[in-house]
């Protein structure tokens, strides 16, 4: 199949899809499917973590760009993807719309006991001074209890070889979320 150049907008009645050829078989997968009109509007997830009883859930890469709305009056404990190289890019947003009860925690785990790591910039949201600390140790992200609504963490992987990852996540809350 030839490579082609287009100078200009490229147009069709149909869309495209973007496919890829089984080389043993003679397959094809549509792999990207452009047929639909863009959607540029935040994903948020209102379901998986926003029920009282607290959840427990292991997120994927198709979810990556995704906003969870968290009710933390439950143990919550989110799990992040399994390691894999196409994890790195992939980002989630978490936003607390309850309090973190008392006696109850919000997690969020690496995968691979000890061999990744949260690379955390984590700030007091009080109204003193900001307070920011950074915590470079740890495979587990809590918002600890009595956390108060309206705490806020963005996670990002950053590396990720299969074998062990880096994610970075910074971190909006009173008190101050904790790295262990």
């Amino acid at each position: 199949m030839a490579n082609t150049t287009f100078n200009g907008p490229v147009r069709s009645e149909n869309g495209f899809d973007t496919i890829s050829i089984a080389s043993g078989t003679g397959v094809v997968t549509v792999e990207a499917d452009y047929n639909i009109r863009p959607n540029f509007r935040v994903s948020v997830d209102n379901s998986t973590f926003a029920g009282a009883g607290g959840a427990t859930d292991t997120l994927t890469r198709q979810e990556s760009g995704t906003t969870f709305i968290v009710n933390g009056t439950g143990d919550n404990i989110v799990n992040m993807p399994a390691l894999s190289t196409k994890n790195v890019g992939t980002q989630y947003h978490f936003f607390l719309t309850t309090a973190v009860g008392a006696g109850t925690t919000t997690t969020f785990v690496l995968p691979g006991a000890g061999v990744s790591n949260w690379f955390g910039a984590l700030e007091l949201m009080g109204g003193t001074a900001a307070n920011p600390a950074s915590d470079v140790a740890g495979d587990t992200l809590t918002w600890v209890n009595s956390t108060v609504a309206n705490a806020r963490c963005t996670l990002t992987c950053m590396t990720d070889d299969g074998t062990n990852s880096t994610w970075k996540v910074e971190c909006l809350s009173t008190p101050i979320a904790t790295i262990a």
